[in-house]
């Protein structure tokens, strides 16, 4: 590696930018529900806790049942209302049912048609990663032709630094495609 501060800033944001895009597309993964019951799919909805909107598992225990059902358990009786509310409201595709103690959600098993759908939206979601990839390359690779031609890197240095650049890369888009493949093999289990 080249000893250059402005090259150094360059590899430390491309790495950073990197290891957040392969966290996003993890986190997408976490939500995608594939007919077991997963804490994770609850992590984006928000209840109104007095006045401040809170994540579910912030006022509640959340607990897996017989591997399909997930139980939500408020710590405040009174937020019951609230929670079923923004279940029914949010967009996970389950009815909750409430018996004044404890919200349940029942996961259905899921067809052979439903499951090769989260198939391809998977894979979708793992090209939007590496076309995010490509785009932070581009940036890096742009950021050091620039010291290039102002004169801060030589030609050699410059194809030095691209082929470290590509390392980073390369090791990104294997790890978005064992996430990828990961989600899949998840999906498919029955």
């Amino acid at each position: 590696m080249i000893d250059n501060e402005q090259v150094e800033e360059i590899i430390l944001v491309l790495d950073d930018k990197l290891t957040k895009t392969v966290s996003v597309l993890k986190d997408e993964y976490a939500a995608v529900r594939a007919g077991r019951a997963n804490p994770h799919i609850l992590d984006k909805v928000n209840i109104d806790y007095y006045g401040a909107p809170t994540p579910v598992a912030q006022a509640a225990s959340i607990s897996v049942q017989e591997g399909r059902c997930l139980v939500i358990s408020p710590w405040d009786v009174s937020l019951l209302k609230a929670i079923e509310k923004a279940l029914q409201t949010s967009n996970i595709g389950i009815t909750p049912t409430n018996d004044g103690k404890v919200i349940r959600l029942v996961f259905p098993q899921l067809t052979e048609e439903r499951r090769k759908e989260l198939c391809k939206q998977v894979k979708k979601t793992g090209e939007d990663a590496k076309i995010a990839v490509r785009n932070i390359r581009r940036d890096a690779m742009d950021s050091l032709k620039k010291l290039k031609n102002d004169k801060a890197l030589s030609e050699d240095e410059l194809a030095d630094c691209e082929k470290e650049v590509e390392k980073y890369v390369s090791d990104c888009i294997n790890k978005i495609e064992v996430a990828v493949a990961a989600k899949e093999k998840e999906i498919m289990t029955v």
